[in-house]
């Protein structure tokens, strides 16, 4: 279909929850009609060829408007509607006709209008109805919600400029037909690319069950651990599958990928240094040149940091004396396979001289290929890292995948990110929950050598299944296949007459293929344009040459394929490809079709259209080569010097759940035990779990994108670019900033990018001595980490303990003192307290005035939208949390995207990528790399265009509306009940705000920990709890959650007051009550009289201390978990394998 069939309406108004007012544009209509013909029978590919994504977003559908009477005070509002050819409906909203408005410029639906249009994604994304908004603010003592806003956000700090994201807002229907069609341009060829991204068969079971699960992808990282042991679990296999793949002790729950993961076990190797080495100026770190490109490029930003000078040489050949010389070595960084596919007898050798010398050996590692060759740890690796994307996760142009991280028991205080480990519970039993987290940023902040605090969940927990469906056997035939499919394509290569000496074998799964010329390698390229070919490359170091990464997903027929294009071409020419093609009669029709070169062209060397391949010949040698690597007896084998001796996946998760039937029974047992958003709301603040709408998460489960490698040739990406192109676009105009990257794959990824942008632009304009970064004691843990990262200094600033404002006072005399070393300060807005801080202008022009640039920290940007925005605000630089403001699901404690937006002076820095085909900025100003591949996360930037794209301009801003207010109501509901920490002058909170209820410590003996345990027992997870205020909770509940939802929340925390208030006037026991003892899992309910003669309490109370909880309650799955026996007795694996006699 051609773009105008997936066009926005032209509208003239746009009501927030989805009324669309239709202008008559008669010469748009009938030039539509004009061409709807030569559109009509349009292919998506041409599509990609002709159209603009942006164009076909904005250009208008065949609707004439026809006005009648406009009698009322909206006459707009009152139109008749026509459609040219198909009817399309019209989104709509339902409203009662005689109904106020609730907001300046808010059009009414009248009885003369068509029946509302039940697919937008306002009146479905927007919980409140216009009946509860009401309700909600005539209980603020406000008449509409222009005037609450008013009371919430400071004049002085809100824009009237209206977003800029399309001329009106899609409906769920028309998103699905537009996304359909971008995926459909996509050609989405069969990569054999490789470099860290491989084609993988995704079992359905764990796709349906999992990737499109919300009771998988909508929950939270794990830190109420009783209602998340399903998830705990499934990581903790993820853990034991990368120890035992690896040969290491203990591993991480996932970081955000392999580039990343490189990146942290450089760091790594500086933490693991003394105090003094750590201060050396001459730090080297030595990086094998046979590692990924894209790796080593993400090195360099991260070791600036630090002071490390990165040496990249061969390190097999080199002398390490030289390449050290009169440095300080820290360490050596390898990739085992390397790029080539090998192995490499030499590693044990340079692995103990790198340990004579002081240094630390970090492996960049394959899973699949550890099925077969020695695990890195049994040579001595200190560090074994890398990505999971083969087990089962697709390549989806970038990502996200689960990286991986595993070390030796001796260094786990400095492993980064999460950890999963095995605890107990208050009933004795095995418990599974978050463990070390003393070790992480949010308690040493810029002391910490990781801003890491989340974990690629959702994907790990796809990769652990994948190594639990297939168990150790199923792993290993995989690799072998892969080795097989390389061995036979190599062997009837050189069967064919390709020169053995352009033909370069490897050890696991790659084989790189020479040619005599250049002109003979770019006969290739248009074979990688043609849709269904594999991608190659034409160009290695600078040399003719092809690398092809074989994978689980390659067919008999695709090495057919494969062979038949190499053969019409050949090493040298034409006159190579004439002398050793036997004939064209034994293809048939469509074989020889298959195997042309577009249009029949002419060589490179212009000699003419070449005589077709005979693909009969191709197949008769094909299958010679397959029964005499077979006959060899060395079909999927590897050389017994590289192998595995050593069993792995021997725990019984991985040698049990087969069959699917098992395999679903597993998966929904562990889904069962999660709290998500699929059972009520999750209202942890500065978390923003909102709606994970299914209408935008279709796209992340279509094969064209989820099968395309981030690398491939620009030409075969269709519409992907302008995809990209365009959310950026979107981001840079809601920001009010002028450019924007989607490469960081998390916020603190996004925070690194935004850092090391402004020391690279101070060093720029020769303002390098600028070290210092001011940020305020309420941050987030993550701030202070990615300022220490980047090299900067930090200096910490004041709030009013009051108002939770930033002290204005002492950040003036701190800039000013700084002088010329003041880099620029870190603000969160609204800030990390919930309020809308009044002075902010004021803050941000002292740190101008002084010299240095301001960063804003994004995570609180669903507050800001259509109200103000960073740009207007006067920062130099924000992130941006996709995964909270704008709707991709956190996924149990991953996937996210965290993008930069910046102002112009700063847009010359931002990320690029090693493949000249995706660079961004230029060389000398770019900071390089912050993720593997050139879009960060490819694959679910749909989800964040979607919500754009279907909530449109209005529907963004009512969204913050009705967060502002969501949050204001709770907060006025428990002011009775709880003491509210940080309001404005008015009473006001922002989008979030804290409860206080640490005076209970003193009046009852109640801590935090038991008000959030004691809400599990309500069906209800937790607010965030101790931050940023130790001992409070901060609550945050999102515009997606209804008025009943709401109420159902604030009952239970005003029935968790009277409980409270029953042990403040000794009724209950201070020791032994209800919320002491929660939660209450049904083990613990059924436990006998003598146990609950003693409660004081009865089992009534304890489960259903609310009447509509006998209906509809999720239980925890264990009692409350022992947190310090969990440190004390740490065990981050499954149950070690019985020993021979034991049950």
């Amino acid at each position: 279909m051609g773009h105008h069939a997936a066009a926005l309406l032209d509208c003239s108004a746009v009501d927030p929850r989805g009324v669309c007012l239709i202008r008559r544009n008669d010469a748009a209509s009938e030039s539509l009609n004009s061409d709807a013909a030569s559109h009509a029978t349009a292919t998506c590919s041409s599509l990609a060829c002709a159209s603009d994504l942006k164009m076909a977003a904005d250009s208008p559908p065949q609707l004439v408007s026809k006005p009648v009477d406009d009698s009322d005070d909206h006459p707009e509002s009152r139109s008749e509607y026509t459609a040219q050819g198909s009817p399309l409906q019209i989104p709509g909203i339902f409203h009662n006709a005689s109904e106020k408005p609730l907001f300046e410029g808010q059009p009414l639906l009248h009885a003369q209008e068509p029946i509302p249009n039940l697919d937008s994604l306002p009146r479905r994304h927007i919980g409140p109805d216009p009946k509860d908004v009401k309700e909600m603010l005539e209980a603020l003592g406000v008449d509409s919600l222009e005037a609450f806003v008013a009371s919430v956000v400071p004049e002085q700090i809100r824009s009237e400029k209206e977003l800029e994201v399309g001329s009106r807002p899609f409906s769920e229907s028309e998103w699905i037909r537009v996304s359909q069609t971008i995926a459909a341009s996509i050609k989405s060829p069969k990569s054999l690319i490789g470099m860290g991204y491989y084609g993988t068969k995704v079992p359905e079971v764990i796709k349906r069950n999992i990737l499109e699960c919300p009771e998988w992808y909508t929950s939270y990282t794990p830190y109420q651990a009783e209602i998340s042991q399903g998830r705990l679990e499934s990581l903790i296999n993820f853990q034991t599958m990368v120890t035992s793949l690896t040969g290491l002790q203990i591993a991480n729950a996932s970081v955000l990928d392999e580039l990343t993961a490189a990146a942290e076990a450089m760091t790594f190797a500086y933490a693991s240094l003394s105090a003094s080495k750590q201060k050396s100026t001459k730090k080297i770190f030595l990086v094998s040149d046979k590692m990924f490109p894209q790796t080593i490029a993400g090195l360099y930003p991260r070791a600036e940091g630090f002071n490390i000078k990165i040496v990249v040489a061969d390190l097999e050949k080199s002398n390490l004396d030289e390449l050290i010389g009169d440095g300080d070595m820290i360490g050596a960084m390898v990739q085992y396979p390397d790029v080539n596919g090998n192995t490499g007898e030499w590693l044990p050798t340079f692995t103990e001289t790198i340990h004579q010398k002081g240094g630390i050996v970090c492996c960049a590692t394959d899973l699949l290929a550890l099925t077969l060759f020695k695990p890195p740890g049994e040579w001595g690796a200190d560090v074994a890292f890398g990505s999971a994307q083969r087990f089962g996760v697709p390549m989806g142009a970038g990502g996200p995948h689960a990286g991986f991280f595993a070390t030796t028991d001796k260094q786990k205080r400095k492993l980064p990110g999460r950890l999963i480990g095995a605890s107990k519970d208050r009933l004795g039993d095995k418990a599974y929950r978050l463990a070390l987290q003393t070790r992480e940023q949010h308690i040493r902040r810029e002391k910490a050598t990781s801003n890491i605090c989340t974990a690629q969940a959702l994907l790990a927990n796809m990769s652990a299944m994948y190594a639990v469906y297939h168990g150790p056997q199923g792993l290993k035939q995989i690799a072998q296949s892969v080795v097989s499919m390389r061995q036979v394509f190599v062997k009837a290569l050189v069967q064919l007459g390709w020169p053995q000496d352009l033909i370069e074998e490897s050890d696991f799964d790659t084989v790189k293929v020479s040619f005599a010329s250049k002109n003979a390698a770019s006969a290739f390229e248009y074979f990688g344009m043609e849709p269904k070919c594999a991608t190659l490359m034409t160009e290695i170091d600078g040399k003719p040459a092809t690398r092809l990464s074989f994978d689980e997903t390659v067919t008999w027929s695709d090495i057919t394929v494969l062979l038949v294009r190499f053969m019409k071409h050949g090493p040298g020419g034409v006159e190579w490809h004439r002398g050793h093609v036997s004939g064209e009669g034994s293809a048939s029709k469509s074989e020889a079709e298959g195997a042309k070169a577009p249009e029949e062209r002419s060589s490179p060397e212009g000699n003419g259209p070449k005589k077709p391949v005979d693909i009969g010949h191709v197949k008769t040698i094909l299958e010679s080569a397959a029964k005499d690597v077979v006959d060899s007896g060395e079909m999927g084998q590897i050389r017994k010097a590289l192998a595995r001796e050593t069993p792995f996946l021997e725990q019984a998760v991985f040698n049990t759940h087969h069959s699917e039937t098992e395999m679903l029974r597993y998966i929904h047992h562990l889904q069962s035990k999660d709290l998500s958003l699929a059972h009520t709301m999750i209202p942890l603040g500065s978390c923003t779990m909102k709606l994970n709408a299914t209408a935008e998460m279709v796209p992340l489960s279509y094969p064209e994108l989820a099968n395309l490698h981030p690398m491939a040739k620009r030409d075969t990406t269709g519409l992907l670019t302008k995809q990209v192109e365009l959310i950026e676009e979107y981001l840079t105009n809601i920001t009010g900033f002028d450019a924007c990257s989607i490469q960081p794959n998390s916020g603190a990824q996004g925070e690194f990018t935004g850092l090391r942008m402004i020391r690279n632009y101070l060093k720029s304009i020769g303002q390098g001595q600028r070290d210092t970064v001011l940020i305020p004691v309420s941050a987030h843990g993550t701030n202070p980490a990615s300022a220490a990262m980047v090299g900067f200094k930090v200096a910490s600033v004041k709030c009013d303990p009051k108002t939770g404002n930033l002290d204005i006072a002492d950040l003036k005399k701190k800039a000013e003192g700084l002088g010329d070393k003041l880099a620029g300060v870190m603000i969160t807005y609204p800030s990390t307290y919930g309020v809308f801080e009044p002075a902010i202008k004021d803050a941000i022009k002292i740190v101008h005035d002084n010299g240095g640039q301001v960063y804003m920290d994004g995570a609180n940007m669903n507050a800001q939208i259509g109200l103000t925005s960073p740009g207007f605000l006067g920062a130099d630089v924000c992130h941006l949390n996709l995964h909270k403001t704008f709707c991709i699901p956190h996924g149990g404690g991953g996937p996210g995207v965290g993008p930069v937006c910046v102002a112009g002076h700063l847009a010359p820095f931002l990320p690029s990528h090693p493949d000249g085909e995706y660079q961004r900025s230029s060389a000398s100003n770019t900071i390089g790399p912050v993720s593997s591949a050139p879009y960060g996360s490819a694959s679910i930037l749909p989800i964040s265009l979607s919500y754009i794209r279907m909530m449109g301009a209005a529907g963004l801003k009512y969204a913050t509306q009705v967060c502002l207010l969501n949050a204001n109501y709770m907060a006025k509901r428990l002011s009775a009940h709880y003491k509210i920490l940080y309001t404005n002058e008015n009473g006001r909170c922002a989008h979030e705000f804290i409860l206080d209820p640490r005076e209970l410590k003193e009046t009852a003996g109640i801590e935090v920990v038991d008000i959030a345990k004691r809400l599990m027992d309500y069906g209800f997870h937790a607010p965030t709890m101790s931050w940023p205020v130790p001992g409070t909770l901060m609550i945050e509940p999102t515009e997606s959650e209804s008025k009943e939802e709401l109420d159902r929340y604030c009952d239970a925390l005003i029935e968790i007051r009277q409980e409270i208030r029953e042990i403040e006037e000794g009724k209950a026991s201070k020791d032994v009550n209800m919320l002491k003892m929660a939660p209450h899992p049904m083990k613990d309910l059924l436990q006998g009289e003598e146990v609950w003669k003693t409660r004081g309490y009865s089992r009534e109370r304890a489960a259903y201390p609310l009447p509509h909880l006998r209906e509809k309650k999720f239980w925890p799955s264990v009692a409350r978990v022992d947190d310090a026996y969990g440190d004390t007795h740490l065990f981050c694996t499954c149950d070690p394998v019985p020993e021979e006699g034991e049950s």
